[in-house]
């Protein structure tokens, strides 16, 4: 019987500000000690309940075809599912052969699918979830800086496949609250005004509002400024190497 000690050791989860807690792991791509295999990198660490199951597979098949793309935004990925390394390989070379998803075919999934039989690594991440299975990891996404701090986390149940515009626009726009120190306001896109820190003090807040700047200040907490998509991009996306000549 699942004691109450059992029930919260499996639904404690680490929180956005915490750093990444610490495994080895066996993978497809061979072990990692993680997150300090990936430090100085972006990572995105996501779960899967099984192998073999249809959402997870156009996930795969999705994250796959994006690699490069988050790559280039100086992220790495590391895929979690509750199964064993040959099955891994097994689903994978089946992805590659047999599946085709919204005209993605032929997909070879090179980033690490990590073997968590054990369940450790899913139960230190907050990824089993009894009220939605007991013996399955539900699709969590874990965003983890350079610094190995989580630095968002999203949550979808088993029947939920993700968006991965979001999740793309969710590294970008943090990475560009880094560079820049401002904030993104909703639905916030590379080119789209940005937010600036609400003033301090009433003689900051009254000078906001009388500024002649880029400022555009809606009231004195609510200020925007331009920031353009060129300049975002220069900033976070990663140069194209010089052939030598």
């Amino acid at each position: 019987m699942e004691t109450l000690q059992d029930h919260e050791q499996i639904i404690s989860m680490p929180r956005i500000g915490d750093k990444a807690p610490d495994f080895k792991a066996v993978t497809t791509q061979g072990d990692i000690n993680f997150p300090s295999d990936y430090k100085g990198e972006w990572v995105i660490l996501f779960s899967h309940p099984v192998d073999f199951t249809p959402v997870c597979t156009s996930e795969f098949i999705t994250f796959a075809y994006l690699e490069d793309k988050f790559d280039k935004a100086n992220c790495k990925l590391v895929g979690l599912s509750i199964d064993g390394l040959y099955s891994h390989i097994a689903w994978l070379r089946t992805i590659k052969e047999k599946i085709e998803f919204n005209g993605m075919k032929n997909i070879e999934v090179k980033f690490p699918l990590i073997e968590d039989i054990t369940m450790e690594v899913a139960k230190k991440y907050g990824m089993i979830q009894p009220g939605e299975s007991k013996t399955q990891a539900v699709r969590a996404v874990f965003f983890i800086d350079p610094k190995s701090m989580i630095r968002a986390i999203i949550y979808y149940p088993l029947s939920l496949g993700r968006n991965f515009d979001e999740i793309y626009r969710g590294l970008i726009a943090m990475q560009t609250s880094d560079k820049f120190e401002v904030a993104t306001p909703a639905d916030w896109i590379p080119g789209d005004d940005v937010i600036i820190s609400p003033a301090g003090s009433c003689g900051g807040a009254e000078e906001r509002m009388t500024s002649t700047d880029e400022l555009n200040c809606k009231d004195w907490f609510f200020c925007t400024k331009p920031l353009g998509k060129d300049e975002v991009l220069d900033k976070i996306l990663k140069k194209p190497k010089l052939l030598a000549r």
